[in-house]
């Protein structure tokens, strides 16, 4: 496969901020390509070894959250997140960073599932009762500007007790605006219509939410 192996001496850092850092990538003699990032140096994806790459832990994790209640029909639990580079509020899943603490444990990607959906719906995750498994270990966001990455799993909540539900665990400039409750039906007509009730879009990862609740592949 052609490509370019990058080496760390020709990286070089533009800016470093806290949550987010720009390379210039010196991949070709006078040739460059900007990635933004999440990522220290030490771990940036494009120079990393073939080995390090297909072992990396994503960013951040997504989750499909699923309510299966006896005898009635399942559904998709979606909230409403204030998205600060759009300036609205964009229908969405729960979801967040992979800790430093996550990253310790034996399934950073599940301990993150369980630990964002109790900050962002107040629901804890039984292990004994719930569903908790991994639908992709890691997909890019874009790779075309950013190595930014996410982790989707799938989480279904069997019986819960609905009336724990809560957004006051939101964290730092979280900001949240209520839960819905999609069924199929709902799903197919906010697929199809490409937009919320609102009019608003919504991201890639809501639609592949819908999309994986639709296809059952949760069952």
């Amino acid at each position: 496969m052609n490509g370019y192996n990058i080496k760390k001496d020709q990286v070089e850092t533009v800016l470093d901020k806290k949550f987010l850092r720009l390379y210039d990538l010196h991949y070709e003699e006078g040739r460059h390509y900007f990635d933004a990032s999440r990522r220290p140096l030490e771990e940036l994806a494009a120079s990393m070894t073939e080995e390090e790459f297909k072992k990396m832990l994503p960013d951040a994790v997504s989750c499909f959250v699923i309510i299966e209640k006896d005898g009635e029909e399942p559904e998709l639990l979606l909230s409403y997140e204030y998205r600060y580079p759009t300036g609205r509020f964009l229908l969405g899943v729960p979801a967040g960073l992979v800790d430093p603490e996550d990253k310790a444990k034996e399934n950073p990607l599940l301990e993150t599932a369980k630990r964002e959906i109790f900050e962002e719906t107040g629901i804890t995750v039984r292990s004994d009762v719930d569903k908790v498994s991994v639908v992709n270990p890691l997909v890019f966001s874009t790779p075309g500007m950013t190595d930014e990455s996410n982790g989707l799993v799938s989480v279904v909540l069997r019986n819960p007790d609905l009336s724990k539900l809560t957004q006051d665990g939101a964290l730092g400039q979280e900001c949240f605006d209520g839960f819905v409750f999609v069924t199929k039906e709902k799903a197919h007509n906010l697929l199809k219509a490409g937009v919320d009730d609102n009019g608003h879009f919504y991201s890639v990862y809501t639609w592949a939410a819908m999309m994986y609740f639709l296809s059952d592949m949760w069952k």
